[in-house]
């Protein structure tokens, strides 16, 4: 996948591009509905002869045009967004800087520069897609700013469960710690990514060490809690069980979340290991323990909580 990086204005010639058909959105999380947007895109492609592309923006339009509550946290930070479509088999991406400059342009304007001028041939965006100054231009727009230089597909609503698949409905998930609904809405295990540092080192003095993980993008953190994990360690994936939260048996007024891993079975050195980390199901709320030994006990049994989930996940074979 070829990838460009574009700011406003960009000086790409359109007689020196090849016609495509692109997927256009913001695609935090790249969830099955962006996916289904993204994969219209590609049939198109396909069917057409022409390349397939994907437009998405960054930073979040939300910091940008200063809204309340601005979205910082990412359920995709930039890079692992480009990977996560370049895994979807496209041509080309555009990432487009979503600067003050680029969210003053005209909805004609955008279309004549971005879609037109990029050779778009067949625009393809979800129902609820804005472009333009306000958010003005939707997809009911689009064919009368299209001057009749390309077709468009909208993409509907994709439910599940009768919730519509968002990265808004996702966000909300995470802030419940139900990572194995997301995992449903995704189609694939919510992952950080981050670099192993030293920790407190306490966790080997009660028999459980830790690998305590600094985050290397500004992901948005399920809920507090304890979690069934699978952390990539040098190109293998590894069993634990995992704590976010700030430490209350042994801390009063921790600032800094706290992201430890305890793992099943792993007895290696990694400080300063770029790792990745996928949470694939709840175990509980954080908790404020009164000794040590409560401490001790809780995590035996979430570690055996833990290990009777993999289990679960092994489909026995008949044997001869």
């Amino acid at each position: 996948m070829e990838t460009f990086f574009l700011n406003h204005p960009h000086h790409i010639k359109r007689e020196l591009t090849k016609p495509k058909a692109m997927a256009f959105g913001y695609f935090d999380g790249v969830h099955l509905g962006h996916q289904q947007v993204i994969n219209e895109a590609r049939k198109m492609a396909h069917r057409k002869g022409y390349q397939s592309a994907v437009m998405t923006f960054h930073p979040h339009p939300s910091i940008v045009l200063g809204k309340n509550n601005p979205i910082r946290h990412s359920l995709t930070p930039l890079n692992d967004k480009i990977e996560i479509i370049e895994s979807l088999g496209v041509d080309e991406l555009y990432v487009v800087e979503f600067s003050e400059a680029f969210s003053m342009l005209l909805p004609q304007e955008f279309v004549d520069s971005y879609i037109i001028g990029l050779h778009v041939k067949h625009a393809v965006a979800g129902f609820d897609f804005t472009y333009g100054k306000m958010g003005k231009g939707t997809m009911e727009t689009l064919p009368f700013h299209s001057r009749h230089e390309f077709e468009q597909t909208v993409v509907g609503k994709i439910e599940l469960a009768h919730k519509k698949v968002s990265s808004t409905y996702i966000r909300s998930l995470l802030q419940e710690g139900d990572v194995s609904k997301v995992q449903m809405l995704l189609g694939r295990n919510y992952k950080i990514k981050g670099t192993i540092i030293h920790g407190e080192k306490r966790g080997r003095t009660i028999g459980f060490p830790t690998a305590n993980i600094k985050m290397e993008e500004q992901y948005l953190l399920p809920k507090l809690g304890v979690y069934v994990v699978k952390l990539k360690v040098r190109d293998t994936w590894y069993e634990g069980v995992c704590n976010i939260g700030l430490k209350p048996t042994f801390h009063d007024d921790l600032k800094e979340v706290s992201i430890e891993v305890h793992l099943l079975e792993f007895s290696d050195t990694i400080y300063d290991q770029k790792v990745e980390l996928e949470f694939i199901a709840r175990i509980r709320d954080e908790q404020k323990f009164g000794n040590i030994q409560e401490l001790i006990d809780r995590i035996h049994r979430d570690v055996s909580e833990a290990k009777n989930f993999f289990n679960s996940l092994i489909i026995p074979t008949l044997k001869d």
